[in-house]
């Protein structure tokens, strides 16, 4: 009697374009429904949109600031807890931590020449139309921040 036997091994990655993130698409910021504390710092528009680039995630910003002024930023990030740069952030040296919670939501952590300045959770609602981020801690100047923004999905 002869007893053969075929082993293989199986390999899993995570791969962002596999989960169904909730997160993935375009954001227009609703300002309406957002609140910030201080409120001298909310901005005047802002839209993100989200894809998926090979096994990370490429994030571009777009928008107008509490002064006016047109803001651009972009991040590439992997929810490895690594640090990422920010770049185009308007304090110098800002890089972001993510962590992963579920498909529907997600923490990071930004800093600031190293140190931790506010940390943010993101939740987009079960039909994915809706992202809220809110976000604690302390700005770059030390003043403290509460915001919570409102996101509607436009893509």
């Amino acid at each position: 009697m002869v007893f053969a036997s075929t082993g293989s091994l199986l390999t899993v990655t995570w791969s962002p374009a596999q989960t169904g993130d909730a997160w993935i698409g375009t954001w227009t910021l609703n300002v309406a429904q957002s609140s910030y504390d201080p409120a001298a710092l909310a901005p005047k528009s802002q839209t993100t949109k989200i894809t998926v680039s090979g096994d990370s995630i490429l994030v571009v910003s777009d928008g107008v600031n509490a002064e006016g002024q047109k803001t651009h930023d972009e991040t590439t990030y992997r929810f490895d807890s690594k640090d990422y740069e920010v770049k185009g952030a308007s304090d110098p040296n800002s890089t972001r931590v993510y962590t992963r919670v579920d498909d529907h939501h997600y923490s990071y952590a930004t800093k600031v020449n190293g140190q931790i300045t506010t940390n943010s959770r993101v939740a987009v609602t079960p039909d994915g139309k809706t992202r809220t981020i809110v976000t604690t801690g302390r700005d770059a100047q030390g003043r403290i921040i509460r915001n919570f923004s409102v996101w509607n999905r436009i893509g």
